[in-house]
């Protein structure tokens, strides 16, 4: 009953200059990540509502030696029906799923992935997450296997394929000495359908509005 966010959600793509002016100029021309460590499978990445974040990521990955210059490209996005991981119930479905997959790679003789550190990481978040990749995408397979399936035999299907996937992270540490709130602590936004992507835009330099008001 409450599975389709029915609400719109500003996200933040950290990416280079020219690949936030060819997002505006041409929006239908959309890119999306299929690395194995995806933390949410495949897609097209947001920082919701977080422009620092983005912007962060974007001058970090220049560091290390990525071309171009670090910017932030803005989007209105839909989730329409989103896997939600802050919603217990997806957190269920996933591990229902995983505990098929890691079946039938104990019948096929295979090891799972796992998620990693990369050696420059000093508090070890597992920034490689193939595990969590690899269960989020045999879910969305298994999915629309079923949903096939059910259309070939029945003529419609009680599945429905996710329109995004949603995640809390918290990452880089303690924000002080204690602390149980996180420097890096984020909700990302993989996008998988498209669609759910309203539009993009640059976004503006906050101003001081009182001034216009005198």
């Amino acid at each position: 009953m409450y599975d389709v966010k029915p609400n719109l959600v500003i996200g933040f793509h950290g990416c280079d200059l020219s690949v936030r002016n060819a997002l505006v100029n041409n929006p239908d021309e959309v890119r999306t990540s299929k690395q194995p460590y995806d933390w949410l499978g495949h897609g097209m990445y947001f920082w919701e509502n977080n422009y620092e974040r983005a912007l962060h990521w974007a001058t970090e990955k220049s560091k290390r030696g990525a071309p171009g210059k670090p910017s932030v490209v803005g989007a209105v996005l839909s989730l329409g029906y989103c896997c939600d991981f802050l919603d217990s119930k997806y957190i269920s479905i996933l591990q229902s799923y995983f505990t098929l997959m890691a079946a039938v790679y104990k019948a096929a003789g295979k090891k799972l992935p796992y998620n990693k550190d990369i050696p420059q990481d000093k508090h070890k978040d597992k920034i490689l997450r193939e595990l969590d990749c690899a269960s989020i995408e045999f879910m969305h397979g298994e999915i629309l296997r079923q949903i096939n399936q059910d259309t070939s035999e029945k003529g419609f299907s009680h599945f429905n394929a996710f329109d995004t996937v949603r995640g809390v992270f918290t990452e880089g540490g303690p924000a002080f000495d204690g602390a149980g709130i996180f420097e890096k602590s984020h909700i990302q936004i993989c996008v998988r359908n498209l669609n759910c992507i309203k539009g993009f835009f640059i976004p503006r330099k906050e101003i001081d509005f009182t001034g216009l008001l005198q």
